[in-house]
């Protein structure tokens, strides 16, 4: 895909999270933001099984839904991110999206810990 990446980073898709979801870095964000991040790509882009691979085991649901086909999505701000401790993280992020012509916000702040090596969302409180 050489479009720009849906996380809204200004960065072509393959260059910005095509790697994470399918690459040589493949589940293996670098930062509890840049998961976050190639988390809302996923779930543009309906890549269910890296949206179950980077859920924490304890949280995470049994399956996941394709986007149904009056789904849009609009847009992600991270408004803010913060590192607790060097396996605990928290990101806080408006995503914008439509379905059946109406527009929507889910404001959230997510929390993520790492597991070994990697980076796994845990759950998030709306805001």
């Amino acid at each position: 895909m050489s479009s720009k990446c849906p996380c809204g980073s200004g960065l072509v898709y393959a260059q910005c999270c095509a790697p994470w979801h399918r690459g040589p870095q493949h589940l293996q964000a670098p930062t509890a933001e840049k998961l976050m991040r190639s988390r809302y790509s996923a779930f543009v882009l309906d890549e269910l099984d890296y949206l179950l691979d980077t859920w924490h085991p304890e949280t995470r649901p049994a399956a996941l839904e394709p986007n149904p086909p009056d789904l849009k999505w609009l847009g992600l701000q991270v408004k803010q991110h913060a590192q607790q401790d060097p396996d605990h993280a928290t990101v806080e992020f408006v995503a914008r999206y439509r379905q059946a012509g109406r527009a929507t916000r889910l404001h959230e702040v997510s929390r993520f810990v790492r597991v070994d090596t990697r980076w796994l969302y845990l759950d998030g409180e709306h805001r």
